[in-house]
């Protein structure tokens, strides 16, 4: 006998069968999500090594009935809800890292470790992600599945999410899964979302040009690799215009220039660094090869050599079609259709929960949390030192959660 098929990604109904109180029912909840973030937010840590993060989530959990477990190779902590009836799982992943750099919020509860701060909202993502898990216990007569809550380190730069499905995350192969990312330049409580690509591929370029150094009075007698370096600069953005269409979004920075020590020297080298960011696999195959030949090429008609580097950082964050569809749903169903916007263009950040979509049907939305009183304009952007968030948002975080489980499983 053939096997059953897979439900579809939008079943007949399950939006409509969401339980009444959820935002409610997350409001209750507000205390309890505000003191995670406000404790995360005080200790920032970096990388793939939080402990006191990953402690202060296992406290928070402690009391629910959940299965826990705790990653080796990073801090993460994947907590499992079983509902009351066999089902697939959807996963729901919420980031904990911090950034290097100072606060200066003057929030009460600003950060206390030099260096360090949460400026990308991670704090919140966490606090909002355990409060769900919370909500969610308490409807698991409703969930036909399982509900795999994904606290991830290191998504700053240290591909945390790939370290974590080394470790087994979707092991349980989930049917989808779903991430919230904060946002300080949104209207707080409205949730923007779009079908597609959502977020860029983010690969890091270096380029080192060689050619002989000498006295800066007699440049003929040298080969000098700085006028090299800054034709290339200029030229990198025609391969763009002229190698990729211009329906296909792409951006090269160079954001970096160093050669020399002094005034009356022509240095021997000089080096580039830069961020490439792309929004389809094609594409970011096409200029990783076009820009290589396009600095060699450019260094040679200057007499010198070019070293070209470029190294790999997350791929695109694509979201499911379908997926998109449900989070769209579940909310307008929970926060109303009026905070609920569609988003007309694809951000060319990056987000390493693209790690997941590769594998996993699924979305990634962006919560607004700017600050009723703080103007579109003056609102400071994530990663910034002054970054604020609106702790008022974080209930409508927590319900969407809970929703996309719930439509998904019920």
């Amino acid at each position: 006998m053939p096997s059953p098929s897979p439900p579809p990604l939008t079943p007949p109904g399950a939006v409509a069968a969401l339980p009444d109180g959820l935002l409610a029912g997350a409001r209750a909840l507000q205390p309890r999500t505000v003191a995670l973030r406000r404790d995360v937010h005080r200790h920032p840590e970096l990388g793939l090594r939080l402990p006191r993060t990953r402690d202060a989530v296992l406290r928070a959990l402690d009391d629910l009935p959940l299965s826990v477990r705790t990653g080796s190779a990073c801090d993460s902590v994947v907590a499992t809800l079983d509902g009351a009836r066999p089902g697939p799982a959807v996963l729901l992943r919420g980031d904990m890292d911090a950034l290097p750099l100072p606060e200066d919020t003057g929030l009460p509860f600003a950060s206390e470790v030099d260096g360090a701060m949460h400026a990308c909202g991670h704090d919140t993502h966490t606090a909002m992600l355990a409060s769900a898990a919370r909500l969610l216990a308490g409807h698991r007569d409703r969930l036909a599945g399982r509900v795999v809550f994904a606290f991830q380190p290191g998504e700053e730069g240290f591909h945390g999410a790939r370290h974590m499905i080394d470790e087994g995350l979707l092991d349980d192969d989930p049917r989808l899964a779903f991430a919230l990312h904060i946002s300080s330049t949104v209207p707080s409580g409205e949730l923007h979302h779009r079908p597609g690509p959502i977020m860029a591929a983010a690969d890091v370029l270096r380029v080192r040009v060689t050619g002989r150094g000498g006295h800066a009075s007699a440049p003929q007698d040298a080969c000098d690799p700085v006028p090299a370096a800054a034709a290339m600069v200029g030229g990198l953005q025609t391969v763009l215009t002229r190698r990729v269409g211009p329906q296909q979004p792409a951006v090269l920075t160079i954001a970096r220039i160093e050669a020399g020590t002094t005034d009356n020297v022509i240095p021997e080298t000089a080096d580039l660094t830069g961020t490439l960011r792309t929004l389809s696999e094609p594409v970011r195959a096409l200029l990783h090869r076009e820009i290589t030949e396009h600095c060699r090429h450019t260094a040679l008609a200057h007499g010198c050599t070019a070293e070209v580097t470029i190294v790999p950082g997350y791929p695109p964050t694509v979201n499911d079609d379908g997926a998109a569809a449900v989070l769209a749903d579940v909310g307008r169903r929970v926060l109303g259709a009026g905070a609920c916007v569609p988003m007309p263009d694809p951000l060319m950040g990056a987000e390493d929960f693209s790690y997941v979509l590769a594998r996993v049907p699924g979305a990634l939305a962006f919560l607004g949390a700017r600050p009723p009183a703080v103007a579109p304009a003056e609102a400071a952007p994530n990663h910034s030192n002054r970054v604020l968030f609106d702790e008022a948002a974080f209930p409508a975080g927590v319900a969407v959660y809970a929703g996309l489980a719930l439509a998904a499983l019920s």
